[in-house]
């Protein structure tokens, strides 16, 4: 009896050394099996990121939701922990970069920071001078992506509702907020780097339109513009300290509550659609510094009478509608 006592032990070893060694196997396989050509996707999926988080009112948690890395987002940032930071403060860089998911990480970094860059004039100079085209154009994508997006839950019941509505209506209130004036200091800079951070890997609320009520969005493009290494590096400072510490709870949540995290998500995005209605009537504004009017107050308004610009904007809609659809339709094939 103790033999065979003994040999089942064993063999439950051996067996469970098999299942160990096969998962990581598995993830060595996972890690390696993207080529060149796929991380080239992730860069441009990046790009469209960046370009959405350069915009007030778009998310690019939105735009990760509708091209599909969400999730894989989040266990990216989720592999920065104590360990990793560990090995990256002793320069052990190769154990640092095995734990972490970096070729992920830099290649859709790559395309974020391009896009900031790259587009900073120029979507800066379409809000302000076409703003209806570039709004019809995202609220197309934010219509497509809720109904992408609520497929995922997978049963609807009474909590999933009700984090739909809670969702809507927080995020309909806080893209009404006025934006506030606000100092300069290096402090608050690094606080709105951790909030904008946070907001920006939530679909539905942008981090632009944070830095917006924050009162620091013109300050932060115009430092993007004129380079300026010193706000941009307390920014990303706050950023980097916000999103791994938010992915956390983030990714906690998804895992344990998915279905209610997901309506949740998609209410946010339901919300969002007041701040990227296209035809809007300034209520309030105030002249800066420099003589330029900024508006403090819109409200929504449904367009006057017929116009090639509402034919351009209605085209612009059923764009952004068609791109997330196929998108999805990849995505699933």
């Amino acid at each position: 009896m103790g033999c065979r006592a003994y040999d089942r032990i064993l063999c439950l070893k051996m067996n469970f050394g098999l299942v160990i060694t096969e998962m990581k196997n598995n993830r060595s396989e996972q890690i390696i099996s993207r080529s060149f050509i796929d991380y080239l996707v992730l860069a441009v999926k990046g790009f469209c990121m960046g370009a959405s988080d350069v915009v007030p009112g778009v998310s690019g948690g939105t735009m990760a939701f509708i091209l599909g890395i969400y999730e894989e987002l989040i266990d990216a940032i989720k592999s920065f922990n104590l360990k990793s930071a560990k090995h990256l403060l002793t320069l052990k860089i190769r154990k640092f970069l095995e734990d972490i998911s970096w070729q992920f990480l830099l290649a859709l970094g790559v395309g974020i920071l391009t896009a900031i860059f790259s587009l900073a004039r120029v979507l800066s100079w379409l809000l302000q001078n076409r703003p209806v085209l570039i709004w019809s154009f995202f609220m197309g994508l934010i219509l497509a992506s809720v109904v992408t997006v609520s497929r995922r839950v997978d049963k609807w019941q009474a909590g999933t509702w009700i984090c739909l509505l809670g969702g809507t209506m927080g995020s309909y209130f806080l893209v009404g907020l006025v934006p506030v004036a606000t100092p300069e200091a290096p402090w608050f800079l690094f606080v709105c780097g951790v909030v904008a951070i946070c907001a920006m890997i939530l679909p539905g609320i942008s981090g632009a339109f944070i830095l917006v009520l924050l009162g620091k969005y013109q300050y932060v493009l115009e430092a993007v513009n004129n380079r300026d290494i010193f706000v941009l590096a307390l920014v990303a400072a706050g950023a980097c300290t916000g999103i791994v510490l938010f992915s956390r709870l983030l990714g906690w949540l998804l895992k344990e509550y998915h279905d209610l995290m997901v309506a949740l998500l998609t209410g946010l995005m339901i919300g969002s659609l007041r701040k990227v209605w296209p035809w809007k009537e300034t209520v309030e504004s105030i002249v800066d510094i420099h003589g330029k009017v900024i508006s403090l107050v819109q409200s929504n308004v449904l367009p006057g009478q017929w116009s090639g610009e509402i034919t351009s904007a209605l085209l612009l809609m059923a764009a952004g509608l068609f791109a997330v659809l196929l998108l999805d339709c990849m995505g699933k094939r």
